[in-house]
């Protein structure tokens, strides 16, 4: 398997290298001109390198050149310097993941592949998140632990306009019909090009918000289900601007409307049973289902510097909008951060999970579902209990009966959350010191740039950002 973060031996780089010169044959034949190999940026951006097929062995072997300033890149290019990351000196190289090619039905002509990041001597980039991320499947593994995990993607749909305005290409009801008879000729476009580029698509669905839609997928191990949110955003965005239309996937688009999610299902496996059901906990948890969704619950307030990393995010992070601004969990709560789903009976053994609804799309996936099994694990680990389960829209709890309750709100602005993290030991051991920091100063420089901007200036400032 590419890019398990070992150090690359003139071995290993001779194995990719054969492997990829099949796979580029089986490109060539099939139309295939060039791959897309992309990464996620510290602040939640996709992007790329692409290399012509017949150099695709030699960018699997020997990687594609990279400056690490992309580490400290912000949502609008520009650049900050940490005390880890910054500057122009230095190089990286791109391994594409040989097991995750796919030739991209939305973009005829071309392939795409994730990276792992690596230094010229083959080392492991220490920043890399999906190399991070394996690392912490790795760690769960020796204790014989899986996840398996899937994200929702929404995005809402704008019509093209001279300054960048959001005039949504619907206004048909929520959830209703009408919008997918209106967009009949899209969805089918995205469907289609999604399974044909190997995605198992659960369900579309027209969201909330005017021009508003869903696409859930299956569950897979965590390093597939980021590397699928990403295949599923850039199919979305291509078949979208096939036809002439745009795409949002960030957190707010216009003020008096709810945003977009990125919400998490998670459920912990252990010899193929899933210890989200069969237990003798609350709802039939197993114990060491409570323990790890406790362990997530509990350091929540540090993740949202991850999974909420925008200064937009904290406008759609509000009370009774369904976006789980507080820290706490129920049985199909959809107020709570964390919802417990059960399934129906009959498959709860199979469709029991949990979902974190606090996060957003604008999050690098791999360095959320990182922080998310690390908390977990550490749920684990030190044997956390769950508390007691939220029935009600915590919101529409008076203050002093969440008080009482243990009821805390989230951070209610990045700079709050950036705190959280830096204080949180169990982050901060799994990322390191360095991550840390990278992620404190791009959160920082995301701030900077936006101080004193009106709300709607910053969602102006963001919309088509992401």
């Amino acid at each position: 398997m590419s890019g398990s973060g070992q150090t690359l031996t003139e071995g290993i780089r001779e194995r990719w290298r054969r492997r990829a010169e099949g796979i580029a044959g089986e490109l060539r034949e099939r139309g295939v001109v060039a791959v897309a190999v992309t990464w996620i940026d510290t602040g939640g951006i996709t992007r790329v390198k692409t290399v012509p097929v017949q150099r695709f062995p030699h960018a699997a072997a020997w990687g594609i050149g990279a400056s690490p300033v992309f580490d400290v890149y912000l949502s609008d290019d520009s650049i900050v310097a940490g005390r880890y990351a910054g500057g122009p000196v230095g190089d990286l190289r791109l391994h594409p993941d040989l097991d995750r090619v796919v030739m991209l039905a939305a973009l005829p002509g071309w392939a795409w592949a994730p990276a792992d990041r690596y230094d010229q001597d083959g080392g492991a980039h220490p920043h890399d998140s999906r190399l991070l991320l394996r690392r912490q499947v790795a760690e769960l593994a020796e204790g014989g632990w899986s996840v398996r995990a899937a994200f929702e993607v929404e995005w809402v749909l704008g019509r093209p306009t001279a300054d960048d305005r959001f005039v949504p290409v619907t206004t048909a009801p929520a959830y209703g019909m009408a919008r997918v008879v209106g967009l009949a000729d899209y969805l089918r476009d995205v469907m289609t090009a999604l399974g044909d580029s190997g995605v198992a698509v659960d369900q579309v669905h027209p969201e909330y918000a005017a021009g508003q839609f869903e696409v859930s997928f299956a569950a897979t191990d965590p390093v597939g289900a980021a590397d699928t949110l990403v295949l599923v955003r850039e199919t979305v965005r291509a078949i979208t601007a096939a036809h002439d239309m745009r795409v949002s996937f960030a957190p707010k688009v216009v003020p008096d409307a709810v945003g977009n999610g990125g919400h998490v299902h998670l459920s912990l496996w252990r010899g193929g049973v899933n210890a989200m059901s069969g237990g003798d906990g609350p709802f039939g948890l197993t114990e060491a289902g409570e323990h790890f969704a406790a362990g997530v619950l509990g350091h929540l307030a540090a993740l949202t510097a991850v999974g909420c990393p925008s200064v937009a995010s904290y406008l759609r992070l509000k009370p009774s909008q369904w976006a789980g601004m507080y820290a706490c969990w129920g049985r199909e709560n959809r107020e709570a951060a964390l919802r417990y789903v059960g399934g129906c009976a009959g498959e709860r053994d199979r469709a029991a999970n949990f979902e974190v609804k606090c996060f957003d799309a604008t999050t690098n996936p791999y360095l959320l579902l990182a922080g998310v099994l690390a908390a977990g694990a550490a749920g684990l680990g030190d044997e956390v209990r769950l508390p007691t389960p939220v029935g009600v829209d915590p919101g529409a709890l008076t203050p002093q009966q969440r008080a009482d309750a243990g009821i805390h709100a989230l951070p209610t602005t990045l700079a709050e959350s950036v705190a959280a993290l830096e204080a949180d030991a169990v982050l901060g051991n799994a990322f390191g010191p360095g991550l840390i920091d990278t992620i404190a100063t791009v959160r920082r420089g995301e701030i900077a740039t936006l101080a004193d901007l009106s709300p709607e200036e910053i969602i102006t400032r963001t919309r088509w950002r992401y």
